[in-house]
């Protein structure tokens, strides 16, 4: 998916209380959410549609990513 993230408005959770070893945000036009890591906010980023995002951020509370 190729989607233009030059306007986007990245933001980090309130809980990363300001460290740099965190992920943005960002939410698109379409419904689209963009993730990004903080250290390289020129990098890559991962988009998510709306259905993708929702199982993500159960899988994140429900503790799926976890390392052991």
């Amino acid at each position: 998916m190729n989607v233009d993230l030059s306007g986007a408005r990245w933001f980090k959770s309130s809980r990363s209380q300001g460290g740099a070893d965190c992920v943005e945000v960002a939410y698109l036009a379409g419904g689209l959410v963009g993730v990004r890591d903080s250290k390289n906010p020129m990098g890559p980023a991962l988009v998510f549609a709306p259905g993708e995002w929702d199982t993500f951020t159960a899988g994140v509370a429900d503790g799926e990513f976890v390392r052991p």
